[in-house]
């Protein structure tokens, strides 16, 4: 997967928006107000940042080691660092940015969900 199918799978979820809020080569992804994904613009290959459950990112890094791995400036618990350009299926990117996008989605207050559920 590239940037350009990265960007537009991102944006194609439900309220998703993006901004560059950190500086002009990050990237970030959210819904509702809520990051759910993010690169930095001047990485190649390009690598992103998702959010995901604790238990799943053990696994998926022992499972893609150097492909998949705890996230730079960011809580490693709850993000994974991954490499989008280096042989990992497209398949499996598009399941953890669902994952990353649904784990943000399950923490907004109800007000927020009933908002996004009216988008």
């Amino acid at each position: 997967m590239n940037i350009e199918e990265f960007r537009n799978y991102c944006l194609s979820k439900k309220g998703a928006t993006e901004s560059f809020p950190f500086d002009e080569q990050t990237l970030v992804f959210k819904v509702m107000e809520k990051m759910f994904a993010l690169t930095g613009l001047e990485h190649h290959p390009t690598r992103v940042n998702l959010k995901c459950d604790p238990e799943r990112s053990v696994e998926l890094r022992e499972e893609h080691d150097g492909l998949i791995y705890g996230a730079f400036h960011m809580s490693k618990l709850h993000w994974n660092t991954v490499e989008l350009e280096m042989n990992l299926p497209n398949d499996l990117i598009i399941e953890l940015i669902d994952h990353s996008y649904d784990l943000v989605i399950s923490k907004l207050t109800k007000k927020l969900k009933l908002e996004l559920e009216n988008l």
